[in-house]
């Protein structure tokens, strides 16, 4: 109790302190959109005085002795800017700044920031460099993450980063403008996360991090979380076409509602739809077909206060081939690109509306209102075993849910000083709800005919979070960040195969954070990131379980430096481990629960950003990971399919106008199928060419996928299954092919 009264006063006393002296306060927008520009680095010169921006572009400091300074301000991607400021004593000065986007040199770019924690470097970097032109590409920008489409072009894809086998987001938190994206307790598997409503040319920022280290980021995040924020304004606008090898067509087109006038007085509205159409290169035409309708309004309502209001639509329905098993193609039974079961397919879609208000207050705070709500349907046949359980229809299963998804962000930021340290307190409360209908796991025949129901039930889960983050500025070098975080789960579960019962499970979990950041200099910076995190586990494991283990923990540290060796070169490098506790895991497949034991996971991440000349870029990734459950045998411990070793890289040559474009490449090795790795997933080497010639008013594109037509396996799995008239079953790998040689057009006019 002395030390918290004792905490109290000292504060009022340097509250009582900065009072006497002036203040300086502003914001940072784009001078041609009037977008804001957040996480803008804002110094005074010459001091140890420096900040962020907040969400809302906002900057304030408070404490300044009276006096003239010069401010800087930067951002990646855009000039510098300094202005001569005079700020008084008991008065407070704005400044308000337009900043100019300019071409990107590595050499402006610095590892010091005021709020390290919150620093994104290779992002902004590769954002730049390499737009986005389709949804694949969009989990791609994350350095060490690989995908994998294995049920057609509209099912989420797999994903593997840092050891893990994610499925489709079991361990990695997505979010869209800090809209939920993973769904829990999903008909195909927890965590499901499906981007594809997602319109790839409106995504301006991709903000991630690897690992557990941040108290706003709750469920899912052990691996990493990623947030992809769309366009808050639409530069130009477009329409664009694209066709294809394989019957491929897509088109989008995105127009602004509102006119300059209204720009300039900081208020913009935009709509866009896109349509996408292919039959793949499988032998059986997949018949895919998605669209896309996205409308977004951002604008200042008051002098502080920002509004932006989002709503989509995406619908989306496909065939697809399925795993095939490898004595199947090496026979000749089918090709390399065939199918067993050629009815397998789905159809799925998401209607979101997403509101969020910011509120500059006049203490430099930032006050955070976010709502959202998304309706979702889903509905997937597929077969894995052929003919293994049902020797006469066969194995096909149906997954199908109606979801109903809503919740609340809200959070209060503030900087203050305490014993004469810069500090930025957070404090936030979050909250989701997710109710299903019909939640079904069926055998059926053909998709028409349900053989056997063998799950059916309504599911209602609710998450409250809250957390507290503290970034402390301790000195010009050092910089601390403590966070805190509880969540809440309640997870309700309906079963209608029997006779409606009804169960209830909850459970707790602290999760808390410790990051320190050391910068010497403006071309290095060690970090060391600790922290507890959790995945939740499906409804209908933790009911019947009675609770058990609803939020298996996962502990993890990060040991790590951002080093600029040369004025051109800049260089990230981790050496990291991660623990996760006991789980129980719903394999949605197979409507059965299996219980697994501790893992762990240690590895290495390596990324490197070079500019070789003002226009040509080179980047590299290398990610190396040891995944071993724990508690078992040595030579039978190791995680199926988890990754050991990839790599990603590429050339990107970057150009405003003219020809730009770039070649990229993706590896990776082999790893396990099975736990004793008796059984072998084989790797891969993929480029891809990128080329495009771009002008003021248009801007024609050649895309290539798999340039130098490797014959390769998109995703593996170790599976037993029977095919018909097989006597016996056989355990074998079970794959899907991936892309031959792909080449696509398209030409984009801006209007």
């Amino acid at each position: 109790m002395k030390k918290f009264t004792l905490f109290i006063f000292c504060a009022f006393v340097s509250h009582l302190l900065s009072a006497q002296k002036g203040v300086l306060q502003g914001t940072v927008v784009d001078k041609y959109t009037k977008k804001a520009l957040p996480y803008t680095t804002v110094s005074l010169q010459n001091t140890n005085l420096s900040t962020a921006t907040n969400e809302a572009g906002a900057f304030y400091f408070k404490n300044v002795a009276a006096g003239s300074y010069k401010v800087l301000m930067s951002f990646i991607g855009y000039e510098a800017y300094t202005e001569q400021v005079t700020i008084a004593n008991e008065a407070k000065t704005t400044l308000n700044v337009g900043l100019e986007a300019s071409t990107l040199l590595l050499e402006e770019v610095s590892v010091t920031s005021p709020n390290a924690h919150k620093q994104q470097i290779i992002n902004k970097i590769d954002i730049n460099l390499r737009p986005l032109s389709n949804t694949q590409e969009i989990l791609r920008m994350i350095p060490g993450l690989f995908i994998g489409q294995h049920a057609g072009g509209g099912k989420a894809e797999q994903i593997f980063l840092r050891g893990f086998d994610i499925d489709h987001g079991t361990d990695i938190r997505l979010t869209v403008d800090g809209m939920p994206v993973n769904m829990v307790s999903h008909a195909h598997g927890q965590g499901y996360a499906d981007l594809h409503f997602v319109i790839p040319e409106l995504v301006e920022v991709v903000d991630f991090k690897k690992g557990v280290y941040h108290a706003d980021k709750g469920n899912f995040a052990t691996a990493g979380w990623v947030n992809f924020h769309t366009k808050d304004v639409l530069e130009k606008n477009l329409a664009k076409g694209e066709i294809g090898q394989f019957n491929t067509y897509r088109g989008l087109v995105a127009v602004n509602l509102l006119g300059e006038t209204a720009r300039q007085k900081e208020q913009s509205a935009y709509i866009a739809t896109e349509y996408n159409y292919s039959d793949s290169y499988f032998d059986a035409p997949q018949k895919f077909n998605r669209l896309n309708i996205f409308g977004k309004y951002n604008g200042k309502i008051s002098d502080k206060t920002y509004l932006k209001l989002t709503t989509s639509h995406f619908t989306s329905k496909w065939n697809h081939s399925g795993q095939i098993p490898e004595r199947a193609a090496e026979s000749g039974l089918i090709s390399f690109f065939g199918a067993i079961d050629d009815t397998e397919g789905g159809q799925t879609s998401r209607s979101n509306l997403n509101a969020e208000i910011l509120s500059n207050t006049s203490n430099g705070g930032l006050i955070k209102n976010q709502f959202f709500y998304s309706n979702y349907n889903f509905e997937l046949y597929s077969n894995f075993t052929f003919f293994l359980e049902d020797s006469i229809h066969g194995d096909q299963i149906k997954q199908k849910e109606l979801r109903h998804l809503f919740g609340y962000n809200g959070s209060y930021s503030m900087p203050n000083s305490i014993l004469g340290k810069k500090t930025d307190l957070t404090i936030g409360l979050q909250y989701r709800q997710d109710f299903t209908k019909n939640t079904e796991l069926s055998h059926t025949l053909n998709r028409t005919t349900v053989i056997d129901p063998i799950k059916l039930g309504d599911i209602t889960e609710a998450n409250w979070g809250v957390y507290l983050d503290e970034n402390v500025l301790l000195s010009a070098q050092w910089n601390l960040n403590v966070g805190m975080r509880y969540d809440y789960f309640k997870n309700q579960y309906l079963d209608k195969l029997d006779n409606n019962a009804k169960g209830t499970a909850t459970a707790g979990a602290f999760s808390p954070k410790l990051n320190v950041y050391y910068t010497p200099n403006k071309n290095f910076q060690f970090y060391l990131n600790t922290g507890r995190g959790f995945h939740s586990n499906d409804t209908r494991v933790v009911v019947p379980q009675t609770g058990k283990k609803i939020l298996p923990a996962a502990y993890g540290s990060d040991l790590g430096v951002n080093w600029k060796p040369t004025s051109r070169l800049l260089i990230n490098s981790a050496l990291w481990y991660l623990w996760l506790a006991q789980e129980f895991v719903y394999v949605g497949d197979a409507g059965v629960v299996e219980p697994s034991g501790k893992t762990q996971r240690m590895g290495i991440d390596v990324s490197a950003r070079y500019q070789l000349t003002p226009l040509l870029f080179a980047d590299f990734d290398a990610n190396w990971a040891q995944p071993r459950a724990v508690g078992v045998a040595k030579g039978e411990n190791y995680l199926p399919l988890a990754p050991i070793f990839t790599s990603i890289g590429g050339l990107s040559l970057y150009n405003k106008t003219g020809f730009n474009g770039s070649l990229r490449y993706r590896y990776m090795g082999n790893r396990p199928a099975n736990e004793d790795y008796s059984v072998v997933a084989k790797g891969y080497f993929v480029t891809d060419l990128q080329a495009h010639y771009a002008q003021k008013k248009y801007n024609i594109g050649l895309s290539i996928y798999n340039l130098f037509n490797q014959k390769w396996k998109e995703t593996q799995f170790n599976t037993e299954s029977r095919l018909k008239n097989e006597p016996d079953s056989v355990e074998e790998i079970h794959f899907t092919a991936g892309s031959p040689f792909f080449a696509k057009g398209s030409i984009t006019v801006f209007f």
